[in-house]
């Protein structure tokens, strides 16, 4: 079998990428698009769905349906989509800012309902489009454009979230991680119910310049040093208030999904109707 490119799904009349030099987001298209390639994916049976961001781009270079919705809803159009056409694989792409700060809610409960979408959100701790604001992830103490003496709140850990809410599956990865990144994904896409892709990205314009990063270049050498395999995490080894964290499957497993669920309630409104 040859090896999979992606490129019969990505739009080449819209290259070259708009992201900065040294970002992971090049790398996480293409492993994306190689999956779609590996598992028999097809322009017409899928739908990529993205919100506002660095991230949200990502359909500016994808020849699949994609649905361009508006900062942190992107879920919630997705559960529609799916809802509606279960038989159509829906991908959702979300920066930090935009899927659990903005859209934390709904992404709360679409990981509660289970619905059948896979959640692939680039983590690069800041609100990277607009100006390296803080988010809801980025690291407490750090520093972004508006968090000058240090953040004084404490981050969300995207994978808990999504495991606590009821999600199937959840994972995290790092760009520095490229084949554990498309394995990851290519799990996601194939595990029905709520999957969810953590991935860890430099943003090498704003939060690592702000945080002693200087050159892309430092920020995949602290992805390197920091992302711990989960087999061999320890959190009294491997403190998260030191910036590591663990890298790897966290989440597997089968409960019932959304639309299986709600044919189950429909068939028993019919019988008794």
């Amino acid at each position: 079998m040859a090896h999979a490119t992606g490129l019969k799904f990505l739009r080449k009349n819209s290259i070259p990428l708009m992201w900065c030099s040294g970002c992971g987001y090049g790398a996480a298209l293409s492993a994306l698009l190689r999956s779609f390639e590996e598992l028999g994916y097809t322009n017409e049976d899928t739908v990529v769905v993205t919100g506002i961001g660095c991230w949200g781009k990502a359909d500016d270079y994808i020849t699949t349906n994609t649905l361009h919705t508006t900062h942190g809803r992107a879920l919630s159009f997705a559960t529609g989509v799916k809802a509606v056409n279960p038989k159509l694989h829906v991908v959702v792409l979300m920066g930090d800012g935009d899927g659990v700060t903005i859209g934390g809610n709904h992404f709360i409960h679409a990981a509660r309902r289970n619905i059948d979408l896979t959640a692939i959100v680039l983590n690069n701790y800041n609100y990277g489009m607009t100006g390296g604001q803080y988010s809801a992830t980025t690291p407490a103490y750090s520093y972004t454009s508006t968090t000058r003496y240090g953040n004084p709140e404490r981050e969300f850990d995207v994978c808990a979230l999504a495991e606590a809410a009821g999600a199937n599956y959840v994972a995290r990865e790092s760009v520095y991680r490229g084949f554990q990144m498309q394995e990851r994904i290519k799990e996601a896409l194939n595990k029905p119910g709520f999957s969810l892709v953590e991935i860890i990205s430099p943003c090498t314009t704003h939060y690592g310049p702000n945080n002693k990063m200087k050159v892309p270049i430092d920020m995949i050498r602290m992805l390197k040093v920091k992302g711990i395999p989960l087999e061999k995490y320890e959190p009294d080894q491997y403190p998260s208030a030191e910036g590591y964290f663990p890298v790897g499957k966290m989440v597997d497993k089968n409960a019932p999904d959304f639309n299986t669920r709600y044919e189950e309630v429909r068939t028993k409104a019919q019988q008794i109707s």
